[in-house]
């Protein structure tokens, strides 16, 4: 065996880089052609979900295989070879196989204990096998590890270590609460009718939500999964399917929104979210670089002016004295208001006081007395305006002199439009985050809430299942690497006892059928019994660590073909085809 991974996961790299690294169905196609027909990879089979793309090859070579793999991932990803690199991990042969099964157990899940990672192992085989190029390594090692998995799932309580990614989605937006009673009697939209908008839907349907609309650029498929709903014998939610054109509509009288679509770019912007809940509640910007930067909304929706400022409100300032009090936890009041911004901010500033623009320089401060120091004239602080540029060049801020002044934040209003993106590349603008009175759970705000996820001791208990399972899966791999030479060996022994009687027949022509059966049979049973104890005894040793070296010497003592031995391994493997063709 030299089966080979070569990944990258929510646990390896940000949600960014997993999102531009994403790889849509045509291109998985892809990857797995030009993978095989790569040197040093035989078999492939792609495992891409919303958090983890991971190539598994079987490769004569380990070094070239993983600077193979990687530079395939890197090309057809998009992502820069040296970009990604340092987000990859390698697993190779028993770590390999240790890898996939914990995933198909749900221990690498972002949940930990999701199922809905079995179907996703269930189609990446698929598409090898229909692309032909699973062999029977891969054929192997991905039928074992659903097998593993379900074994985890049935015989431990791994489920109740977490939820779907689904499920844990709706937590999310529900904020802990019981999802049927934050769900019950909403309208819910579904964008998408793939697998994971599918769950999605029968999850909200059995929350009880009071609709659901479907829309998915394929109608037809949209109508398939509106009518499944419908027809549940576990729901009496009602549901109808919708085009894509009337997603903006629709979102104006839905409660939450699930989106988990294949399109590279977004499917809703901030822009349409705002606008199909302005009708609902007053939304507003967090902060002041949205439609309407420097302007908020009152109680009763109507928008005015922020409140006027010590510093910066003047024409023409350069400081965004918005964005620091809503980024740093500073007030806008006096010095504190400046503290720990960035030294070329307020660099710029300066230059815009020396140039005159505020009382310094050739234009001074109304009412001030000839002959007096202007306020803002720096000259008389000019060596501790020195040491203070220089600290900022160090360490690039402007060191806080005292501590800020707390700011009370404005309460956020209640959300009433809930949105949920599964999808990877992201469907719903990340700028969404800044509305009030809309709540965004996404792939990476699920990520930061299960890092701190409690394990269950179930864990335990599958970690063993798993570490078993490995064991017996390269115990039986060995096994069969050297069930080929053994055939071999017993075929040349046939072939010993076909030639030997055939010899007799001509030294003995007048050997009646009744002897020269017996003959046969009694010399057949002689080199049957010299061959069971070394061949049972070789397969033993060859299933231990470290055994694929007794095929070699088997083949050594008996000179065996390799060719022959060839020959039988590729019989075996078409048998192993046809079977799996007919099944």
């Amino acid at each position: 065996m030299s089966l080979l991974v070569v990944g990258l996961s929510h646990r390896s790299a940000p949600v960014s880089v997993l999102e531009r690294a994403s790889l849509n169905a045509d291109a998985q196609v892809k990857l797995l052609q030009d993978t095989v027909a790569a040197e040093p990879a035989t078999e492939a089979a792609v495992l891409a979900t919303c958090n983890r793309i991971e190539l598994y090859a079987d490769v004569d070579k380990f070094h070239a295989g993983v600077a193979e793999l990687s530079t395939l991932l890197a090309q057809h990803s998009g992502v820069g070879l040296e970009e990604l690199t340092p987000y990859l991990y390698v697993h190779y042969e028993d770590r390999a196989v240790h890898h996939l099964f914990s995933v198909a157990c749900g221990l690498d899940s972002m949940v930990v204990g999701e199922g809905q990672i079995l179907g996703q192992i269930k189609d990446s085989l698929a598409r090898a096998q229909d692309l032909h190029s699973a062999g029977r390594l891969l054929n192997d090692l991905f039928q074992q590890a659903l097998r593993v998995g379900k074994r985890a799932h049935s015989e431990t309580g791994i489920d109740r270590a977490g939820q779907s990614l689904v499920t844990f989605g709706l937590e999310q937006l529900a904020q802990g609460g019981d999802i049927q009673e934050w769900a019950r009697g909403k309208t819910a939209l579904v964008i998408g009718a793939g697998s994971m908008s599918s769950l999605a839907a029968a999850t909200l349907a059995r929350a009880g939500v009071a609709e659901v609309v479907v829309a998915n650029r394929t109608f037809d498929r949209a109508e398939r999964l509106a009518r499944i709903l419908m027809e549940g014998d576990d729901t009496d939610v009602a549901a109808r399917a919708v085009p894509m054109e009337s997603v903006p509509a629709e979102l104006t009288r839905a409660d939450v929104a699930v989106s988990c679509t294949g399109a590279t770019g977004l499917v809703l912007t901030a822009e349409a979210v705002a606008a199909a809940a302005e009708g609902r509640t007053a939304v507003l910007w967090d902060r002041a670089d949205g439609e309407e930067p420097g302007r908020t909304a009152g109680p009763d929706g109507q928008r005015g002016n922020l409140p006027a400022t010590s510093l910066g409100n003047e024409d023409g300032c350069p400081l965004d004295l918005t964005s620091v009090q809503s980024t740093a936890g500073f007030s806008v009041l006096g010095e504190a208001a400046v503290a720990g911004m960035a030294a070329a901010d307020l660099e710029q500033h300066a230059a815009w006081v020396d140039n005159g623009a505020v009382g310094g320089g050739a234009q001074r401060t109304a009412g001030a007395r000839p002959g007096t120091i202007d306020p803002l004239d720096p000259a008389p602080d000019a060596d501790a305006i020195a040491a203070l540029a220089a600290t900022a060049a160090a360490v690039g801020r402007i060191p806080e002199r005292r501590r800020p002044e707390p700011v009370e934040e404005p309460p956020r209003p209640q959300p009433v439009l809930f949105l949920l993106d599964l999808a990877m590349p992201r469907d719903i603008d990340a700028a969404v985050h800044r509305l009030a009175g809309v709540r965004l759970v996404d792939i990476e705000s699920l990520a930061e809430a299960s890092a701190g996820a409690p394990m269950a001791a179930d864990v335990d208990q599958v970690r063993r299942i798993v570490s078993d399972e490995v064991a017996a899966f390269g115990a039986a791999l060995r096994a069969a690497h050297i069930t080929p030479t053994v055939v071999a060996l017993r075929t040349m022994a046939a072939d010993v006892v076909a030639g030997e009687i055939a010899r007799l027949d001509g030294r003995l022509p007048g050997l009646d059928d009744k002897h020269r059966a017996e003959i046969t049979q009694t010399v057949r049973r002689v080199v049957d019994k010299l061959l069971h104890a070394p061949t049972v005894r070789v397969k033993q040793l060859a299933a231990e660590p470290g055994g694929a070296g007794y095929a070699d010497a088997l083949r050594t003592l008996f000179d065996l073909d390799p060719e022959t031995v060839a020959a039988v391994s590729r019989a075996e493997d078409s048998t192993t085809e046809k079977n799996r063709g007919s099944a």
